[in-house]
């Protein structure tokens, strides 16, 4: 599995691509980190790639792993970040494309069974 990408090769990327230099490019994705930081509140979206939103979650019980005792963990809200269908779609197919592949596998095998 490939290593993921740092930031100084995204920056480089973008860079090159955009025929920006690196600075405006960084400038430019802490603005959008930063807007991001202020608008979760509110739901926070990147078009084609997901958005933030904040999810409450219900007080539950829970056990301390050292001890074994049964805990009350409260109520809280979490931040979460939802991947759109696109960005889905792109990096790992629907599985109706995917299921269509391995029938044509058996179909083949069968087939070549029968010329045996």
């Amino acid at each position: 599995m490939a290593k993921a990408m740092t930031q100084a090769q995204i920056l480089t990327k973008l860079a090159e691509s955009q025929e920006m230099s690196k600075k405006q490019v960084k400038a430019f994705l802490e603005n959008i980190a930063a807007m991001a930081y202020t608008e979760a509140k509110n739901g926070f979206t990147l078009p084609g790639l997901g958005k933030l939103v904040i999810v409450a979650r219900k007080a539950r019980m829970g056990r301390n792993p050292a001890t074994g005792e049964t805990i009350k963990i409260p109520a809280k809200k979490v931040l979460k970040f939802r991947v759109a269908k696109a960005c889905k779609d792109a990096i790992a197919p629907p599985k109706a494309a995917a299921k269509a592949t391995p029938k044509k596998k058996v179909v083949a095998k069968k087939a070549a069974k029968k010329k045996k």
